[in-house]
C-alpha cells in the first residue's frame, strides 16, 4: 500500500444548480446494491423525510434483518413478490405480482408524498418481462420534481441508466460464497 498526503484542498468545485430529486441506480454483479440503497432510507428518514421502500422479490411475509428494523423504525417496506424466480412455482403468479407491485410503486411514486421511493431488485422483473421499462421510464420522467427515486438489481437497462442522475455499479472482487462458505443472517438478509 502506497501511502499519501491528505488533500489539505476541496476535491472538487461546489455545485452551483437547484436542489431537485434525483434517480439512483446500484447495479452490478457485487454485493451491496439493496444495502445501499437501505442506508439512504436510513439517511433519509433520519433527517425526517418520509420513505417507502418496495422489494420486487421478497414476498410480503418477509421477516429479514431489514424488515424487521424498518419496522422498529416506522418505515414502511413491502414485499411484493413470491421469491427470486428459480423458488417460483408459477412464474405467470410471479409475474402478476410484480405488475401489481409496480402498479402501487408507481402510484406512490407519482403521488409525490414519498421525499424517497427505493424500487428494490426492480432490474428481474423488467429484464423478465414482467414490468414494462416503458412505464418505469414516464414515471421516472413524470414525478413530482421533489421525488428521490433509488431503483437497485444486476444489470440495470441502459435506458435506465441514461435517465439517472447517480450510476454505481458494484463490481464483484471477491465473495466467501465462492470459498464454500454459505450466506450470513445479518449480513445478507
Amino acid at each position: 500500500m502506497q501511502i499519501e498526503t491528505p488533500p489539505l484542498d476541496a476535491c472538487s468545485a461546489k455545485a452551483t444548480g437547484e436542489r431537485r430529486g434525483l434517480v439512483l441506480i446500484h447495479t452490478g454483479n457485487g454485493k451491496g446494491k439493496s444495502t445501499a440503497a437501505f442506508g439512504l432510507a436510513l439517511r433519509a428518514h433520519g433527517r425526517g423525510k418520509p420513505v417507502k421502500i418496495y422489494q420486487f422479490m421478497k414476498v410480503p411475509t418477509a421477516r429479514f434483518g431489514e424488515h424487521r428494523m424498518f419496522e422498529q423504525l416506522g418505515v414502511p417496506i413491502e414485499g411484493l413478490g413470491d421469491g427470486f424466480s428459480w423458488k417460483s412455482h408459477d412464474l405467470e403468479h410471479s409475474a402478476k405480482l410484480a405488475l401489481d407491485g409496480w402498479a402501487r410503486a408507481e402510484q406512490t411514486i407519482r403521488a409525490g408524498e414519498h421525499f424517497l421511493v427505493v424500487l428494490d431488485e426492480i432490474t428481474y422483473p423488467l429484464r423478465y418481462g414482467w414490468v414494462p421499462l416503458a412505464s418505469v421510464l414516464a414515471a421516472l420522467r413524470e414525478r413530482p420534481p421533489h421525488v428521490n427515486v433509488v431503483l437497485t438489481g444486476r444489470e440495470a437497462p441502459q435506458e435506465l441508466i441514461d435517465l439517472a442522475d447517480t450510476v454505481t455499479e458494484m463490481t464483484l472482487v471477491k465473495h466467501h460464497f465462492n470459498a464454500g462458505v454459505p450466506a450470513q443472517r445479518g449480513i445478507e438478509d
